[in-house]
């Protein structure tokens, strides 16, 4: 397989290395300055699970010329317009997409965009991050990858993606219900985003708070019910493992979205809260936590445009 990757950032360098590193064929589409930074000093990972430095291909916006037979999307959500224009002239007629964003929402964009038929589904979990000499430096031992065919059918592409991934140090698992993955994955994220990024406090922070815990179990009531209501009913043993990560009052755990506004960043609010609001609405499922969640990050968003943080 040509695989192209979108960026060769914290996560699209990581999965997107390991590849290269295992005999694929990926080029990466970078900026200048990160393509001058690669073709001085290599790709390079720190991970415990083992350090990679290599030279890659890599080509910038103006050098691109398709079709690939995939390309890896990894950009942030509120990047999603920006990098499709970007991968449009790498897309063939048989072209596979693979986006590991959060959320859901991106997943009907994209089909809209080139069509159901090239967008895959995938979830990533990892703790990464580029440090500012290009280096990216793999946190933990996550190194995982949730992918399928929205169908659920195992496609010759997934079953060569999974090969791909089988020479590589990564956890890779071809699912016949990315859907349902994709959900999942959602329900846990957006309650702890919407809760931390809101709140400007970690888990264990809001838990030990008058009320709480039951602020936080009341909002992932409400992710839980969007959920079922699109389809995607969340198992009870997961369930089982999600519930005590709200109740703890010595948890650290805070979302990205959370470190996203403290340095004054952008926040993917629109994807994450705006989406389940919409499905709320839509569903008849009482919005006012959602409502007044985002209106929280939106007015956030509002004093970040306005550089008044």
């Amino acid at each position: 397989m040509r695989i192209l990757c979108l960026g060769a950032g914290a996560v699209g360098g990581y999965f997107c290395g390991r590849l290269a590193e295992g005999g694929s064929d990926v080029t990466f589409l970078v900026r200048e300055a990160r393509q001058k930074n690669i073709a001085e000093h290599g790709l390079r990972i720190e991970s415990k699970i083992g350090n990679y430095t290599a030279p890659v291909q890599t080509v910038t916006a103006a050098q691109l010329r398709g079709p690939y037979d995939l390309i890896v999307l990894t950009c942030k959500a509120y990047d999603l317009q920006e990098s499709m224009d970007a991968i449009a002239p790498a897309v063939g007629p048989d072209t596979a997409i693979l986006p590991l964003l959060n959320g859901v929402a991106h997943i009907e964009i994209l089909n809209a965009r080139f069509g159901r038929e090239k967008v895959m589904g995938g979830v990533a979990k990892i703790a990464a991050t580029l440090a500012p000499d290009g280096t990216i430096k793999h946190l933990n031992d996550w190194r995982f990858i949730i992918f399928g065919e929205q169908d659920g059918t195992s496609t010759p592409r997934a079953l060569a993606l999974k090969a791909a991934f089988d020479k590589t140090s990564v956890i890779a698992t071809l699912v016949p219900d990315i859907m349902q993955k994709l959900w999942e994955k959602l329900v846990q994220l957006a309650t702890v985003a919407g809760l931390t990024a809101s709140m400007r406090a970690n888990l264990g922070e809001i838990a030990r708070t008058k009320h709480g815990i039951a602020v936080m179990a009341a909002f992932l009531n409400r992710n839980l019910e969007i959920s079922s209501a699109e389809g995607f009913p969340i198992p009870k043993e997961l369930l089982e493992e999600i519930r005590p990560l709200f109740t703890s009052t010595d948890s650290p755990h805070a979302a990205s979205m959370m470190r996203d506004v403290e340095r004054h960043g952008p926040i993917e609010a629109d994807h994450i809260i705006g989406f389940l609001l919409e499905r709320a609405v839509a569903h008849g499922i009482e919005p006012e936590m959602h409502r007044l969640i985002y209106t929280n990050l939106q007015a956030y968003e509002q004093r970040r445009a306005a550089n008044r943080l």
